[in-house]
């Protein structure tokens, strides 16, 4: 089970962490990622990295502006998010898979969702 928390109201130009927590055990080989969703889109893909190891990937839209990074400790995966813009106002998602994937069909294990809006 995941469950995401740390989505609010920020203005342009400010940053915010949505925080994933993993209930249960997550293999070391498994994907953790970010997804985010307006009304009337598709879901799209934001960043992902292996759960054990490095290796994160990032969407054109946030690279540079994204983090997405772990703490295992806690069984929870972050995504810091600076320079925020409208364009980035979605419901994010957590999402886990066993392989890379961009495609949000592919990935098995879904948080419930969090709103992100920034304000302009």
């Amino acid at each position: 089970q995941l469950i995401e928390s740390g989505g609010g109201l920020v203005q342009t130009g400010g940053s915010l962490t949505l925080s994933c927590s993993v209930s249960g055990r997550i293999f070391s080989s498994y994907i953790v990622g970010w997804f985010r969703q307006v009304p009337g889109k598709e879901r799209e893909f934001v960043a992902m990295r292996r759960w054990a190891g490095h290796s994160p990937y990032y969407a054109d839209s946030v690279k540079g502006r994204s983090t997405i990074s772990l703490e295992k400790a806690q069984n929870t995966f972050l995504l810091q998010m600076n320079s925020l813009e409208p364009e980035d106002t979605a419901v994010y998602y957590c999402a886990a898979v066993s392989e890379y994937s961009r495609n949000p069909s592919d990935y098995k294990y879904w948080g419930q969702g969090t709103q992100v809006t920034v304000s302009s």
